[in-house]
């Protein structure tokens, strides 16, 4: 029920989110709701004064505790997304009760909120599944939990009331006398309620504690950065337990390196325990760690943003809000994981009421507040409420909070001590010392780090983890892409190649950079990087198999560069080979800021005999088909640059092409198109003889790079459609036609050669997809002549676009007719050996007048002579090997997969020798040809010509028969008698029915390709009238 496009504004209406709670935690997630623009509004259930008709923000009187009246709100409201920021409506389930009434809830169940409901349960849950964690006893008892505490030997001096309490349920003691003292404050003095009826008495760790956090959609984990909170009262850690006094993020105690282990040992292992547990976590996880000697280990967890925490991760947080959230609900963190401030720091300092954490005065007033926002502040608002006739008062023990966002940790905590300074209620209480910890860590003496000198190791392993899902979904038959290793090994036996020959090609995207980078826009120059060089390898015939991409920068923004091998791998999918690999260099000093460089390899393979271009079989009066461009592609960009400043235009401003509304900028980014998904079919089948990838050097220099010596180009312009920005560019540029031709594409991203024949019927199949016209024709070359020549370029130009190019007679006389009008059917062949019936099948689909086109051939056993039959022909092959399977399904589940993604139509089983499942005989049915070696349904099975000769029939023969589930029982589409000789062995009959089956089967394909048989609903075979 939604669709969101990340970083980018669309005409989507606006929704309304309801935010739960009334403390700092909720006006920040409030506040960082209400600038996603995919937020009309921004309701808060109480609120406080900070959230009281605030911009986008404004409070709600509705019940959060009646679940039932709250869903109805939501309804009535048309809220979209509820945001429940505190412990105990979670606990209470208003989540599993919002979501099962329709009402989209952000938080975990019920369920999965035990982990800070309970803390025996939490603990319980941590020492199934692994979890570091303070060894512990959870009791019901006083005694025996004094007696525990006396009697072990590690310092069991922590004692937590079990149940919720606010944050403050947990007492840290001196000694073991202060220890049983708390238990029985909690347990019979009831100083936490009911939450103390069971205590967890724990071991005392030693080390730093940390916040790491974390967004959970049940699967994947996306960590926060970590910060770290400050309990006690007063500076110097002094005082009593709070429920926070001010924090900071990130914190530097806790390296990449240590992040990237507590994510997996904790945060990741948490999830997946849950999952397992059959109770999938989905929200925000909060794990509050000790830095032990031993290593991180779990405090506690809880099931929501801390507080005061939230104030420093949402202000350091880059992303939507609104947009993780959703991503979150939707399962979609492994591909679209929320991105972070990389070089900020956060500090948030609490202030409080006097007598905090006891009792306090309400309604003190509170004033200053104005100033804070003209410096930047950002205040929070906790305990507040709006004062009658103007003004805001104290109503909490948590008043506010004050955070600053500065480039260091020792100017954030300067700049918030210095709002602080300025806020002024009667004896607020405060501390000054937020991050005193992280500043003494990072002003210790310490020798110089690579960090120094610039380069960030842990910002590079942050953009692999980013990139390695990616990169595992361009995964293909013959490799896996799983980043991390030396080099990548791609098997081309595997891929179905039998005598291959390995195509390389590289090369970047020029100054198509420069526009990029003014524009912030690097998402689309994965497509330009992908495009450039698959398809400078398919001007040798080869099918792409694998990429690897170089980024070099000199300074690592994680945002950016995710974004551009992002698009890298987006494309690589749309090709359909595998990033496999690649290198990311951060070279201090080498680039400015904002700037970085690209560059692409692709390899790919090509059978020995479909090598292009085959020069001994171009001739005099071949056809040029032209295979239309997006615009400037990424040749000719330092040109463009310069054309545009002499036109005075900005990268900003209106563009006189392209699609309405849009900038020079975004127009000019249009990404260049990636022709190998398309040509790969059309290449395979023989039909073209040269392919001319319109790069660098544009028509000119291009198409004779393909052709022998001797012959010559002679183009029409007239004859295709030019996209506007080459017209725009010729006028503001006063370019010549020599310029424009030799610098840019002008619409032809490629041109194909082609016999006179075969033109229409590629014409055909390109315009299926793609617009492609006849555009010219090879020509004798003259000595001392062009090699060549574009008519009427100037002429179309100036005229604009011509939306229907007259491509049936070039003004040399050559025609473009063919007998072939027809559509053909896409064919598959499955086999298992030799394949002569394979062979049969290909001669007959080559003929002019097939209705036939076969695509694909999949053989289970690898090395068969069947494929290279199919490899020497052009036809694309896979090797789906059983034996590599669990199961038949998993086998034919392959098959299928192979099937779809060459858009196959018919499948012909020629000599296959694995026995389909049901399920895939049920999906094929109709579609499904077999060939059985006796005249069906005489002598069905195996060993057909023996059970003839033993029957002492006279007559047998072939039949070709859709296939059914029972064995060689399906309709008859054609059959071919063959007699037994009086002197026939099984091996002399055996070959004359093979004889038979050349000539049965191509016959009876044709008649299934072309419509004229078709299996009918009752399974029996219908025949078009018109036939």
């Amino acid at each position: 029920y939604f669709v969101l496009t990340p970083h980018k504004k669309t005409g989507a209406m606006a929704e309304r989110v309801l935010v739960i709670g009334s403390g700092g935690r909720e006006h920040a997630l409030a506040w960082k709701l209400a600038q996603s623009h995919h937020v009309q509004q921004v309701l808060v259930a109480p609120g406080n004064a900070g959230t009281a008709n605030c911009g986008k923000i404004s409070n709600s009187a509705v019940s959060v505790s009646n679940h039932t009246i709250l869903a109805q709100y939501c309804k009535d409201h048309n809220v979209a997304l509820v945001v429940v920021g505190p412990e105990v409506p979670l606990a209470a389930g208003i989540v599993d009760d919002l979501t099962a009434a329709g009402v989209p809830c952000f938080g975990p169940s019920a369920k999965a909120a035990q982990l800070e409901a309970s803390k025996s349960f939490s603990k319980s849950f941590m020492d199934r599944h692994g979890i570091p964690t303070a060894r512990w006893s959870s009791f019901t008892d006083p005694q025996e939990a004094c007696g525990y505490i006396r009697g072990a030997d590690f310092p069991a001096l922590v004692v937590k009331a079990s149940g919720l309490a606010a944050g403050k349920g947990v007492i840290v003691a001196k000694d073991k006398d202060e220890a049983c003292q708390a238990v029985l404050d909690i347990m019979k003095d009831k100083a936490f309620g009911t939450a103390g009826d069971t205590v967890v008495v724990e071991e005392l760790l030693e080390g730093e504690e940390v916040s790491c956090l974390c967004f959970s959609d049940g699967s994947t984990v996306a960590a926060m950065p970590p910060a770290q909170d400050h309990k006690r009262l007063l500076d110097g850690d002094q005082g009593p337990n709070t429920g926070g006094m001010g924090a900071y993020c990130p914190t530097p105690q806790v390296p990449e390196e240590m992040l990237q282990q507590i994510k997996s040992t904790v945060l990741q292992k948490t999830v997946d325990g849950m999952k397992e547990d059959g109770i999938p976590y989905v929200g925000v996880l909060y794990a509050g760690l000790m830095l032990t000697k031993q290593g991180p280990k779990v405090l506690e967890f809880n099931c929501r943003f801390g507080d005061p925490e939230c104030q420093v991760l949402l202000p350091l947080l880059k992303s939507d809000l609104y947009e993780v959230l959703k991503n979150t609900l939707q399962a979609k963190l492994a591909s679209d994981p929320p991105v972070w401030l990389d070089s900020s720091a956060a500090v948030t300092v609490v202030m409080a009421s006097e007598g905090y954490p006891g009792a306090y005065k309400k309604g003190v007033e509170i004033t200053g507040l104005s100033q804070l926002t003209e410096m930047g502040l950002q205040v929070f608002h906790a305990g507040t409420a709006l004062k009658e006739g103007g003004g805001v008062v104290t109503s909490g023990g948590r008043v506010l909070t004050v955070t600053a966002v500065q480039p260091t940790l020792e100017s954030a905590l300067h700049r918030a001590n210095q709002g602080v300074a300025l806020v002024d209620f009667p004896n607020a209480v405060y501390r000054r010392d937020i991050g005193h910890r992280a500043i003494a860590y990072l002003t210790r003496t310490r020798g110089l780090t690579y960090k120094d000198s610039g380069v960030d190791i842990a910002a590079g392993n942050k953009l692999v983890d980013i990139i390695k899902p990616l990169a595992k979904a361009t995964s293909r038959t013959g490799c896996s892409a799983e980043l991390g290793g030396f080099a990548g090994l791609f098997d081309l036996k595997a891929a179905g190649f039998v005598d291959p020959i390995l195509v390389a090609g590289t090369d970047g995207v020029g100054t198509k950079l420069k526009i990029a980078q003014a524009c912030s826009t690097h998402s689309t120059l994965g497509q330009d990087l992908v495009a450039m060089c698959v398809n400078d390898v398919l001007a040798q015939g080869a099918e792409p198999l694998l990429f690897l991409d170089y980024f070099s920068c000199g300074h690592l923004d994680v945002g950016v560069a995710s974004s551009v091998i992002g698009g890298i791998a987006e494309a690589c999918q749309m090709a359909g080979c595998a990033l496999l690999g690649g290198e990311t260099a951060e070279m201090p000093g080498v680039y400015s800021p904002g700037e970085y460089d690209l560059a692409g390899f692709c390899v790919g393979a090509v059978e020995r005999g479909s090598l292009l271009p085959r020069l001994g079989d171009i001739q005099e009066g071949d056809l040029l088909i032209g295979v239309a461009s997006s615009g400037v592609h990424s040749n000719g960009f330092s040109l463009v640059r310069k054309v545009l400043e002499r036109a005075g235009l900005q990268y900003s401003s209106p563009a006189p092409f392209g699609q309405p509304g849009q900038t020079m900028g975004e127009a000019l980014l249009t990404p260049t198109k990636i022709y190998s998904r398309l040509l790969q079919p059309i290449l395979r089948s023989g039909a073209v003889k040269a392919y001319a990838h319109i790069t660098g050097g544009g028509l000119l220099e291009n198409i004779p790079r393909v052709l022998p010596k001797e012959l010559a180009v002679d183009l029409d312009a007239t004859r295709w459609r030019i996209p506007p920005v080459f017209s725009w560019l010729q006028k503001e540029g006063s370019l010549s036609e020599e310029e424009m031709v030799r610098t840019f594409n002008c619409g032809l991203g490629a041109v194909l050669v082609v016999g006179k024949q075969e033109a229409q019927r590629v014409l055909r199949q390109l315009q299926a997809q793609e617009e492609a016209w006849i555009v010219g024709s090879l020509t004798h070359k003259v000595p001392g002549g062009e090699a060549v020549v574009v008519r009427n370029l100037e002429h179309s130009l100036k005229a604009g676009p011509n939306p229907c190019p007259d491509t049936s007679v070039l003004q040399n006389g050559a025609s473009h007719a063919d007998s072939s009008s027809r559509k053909r059917t896409k064919v598959a062949v499955l086999i298992s050996g030799t394949g002569t019936n394979l062979q049969a099948l290909i001669e007959q689909s080559k003929k002019p007048s097939s209705s036939a086109e076969i695509v694909v051939v999949i053989s289970n056993r690898p090395g068969v002579l069947g494929l290279k039959r199919a490899s020497m022909a052009g036809i694309q092959t896979r090797v789906v090997d059983h034996k590599l399977y669990g199961s038949r399904a998993e086998f034919d589940s392959t098959i299928d997969h192979v099937l779809e993604e060459f858009g196959v139509e018919v499948v012909c089983l020629a000599g296959f020798m694995r026995i389909l499942t049901g399920t895939f005989v049920k999906k094929w049915n109709g579609k499904l040809l077999n060939i059985h070696p006796s005249l069906l349904p005489s002598f069905k099975g195996v060993n057909a010509q023996k059970q003839a000769l033993l029957a002492g029939a006279r007559v047998t023969g072939c039949t070709v028969h859709f296939v059914a589930e029972e064995v060689d029982a399906g309709a008859i589409i054609a059959q071919e008698a063959v007699p037994v000789l009086v002197n026939d062995t099984e091996e002399s009959l055996s070959d004359r029915i093979r004889e038979a089956e050349h000539r049965a089967f191509p016959s009876a394909l044709e008649l299934v390709a072309s419509g004229d048989v078709r299996l009918g609903e009752d399974g029996r075979i219908m025949w078009n009238q018109s036939a």
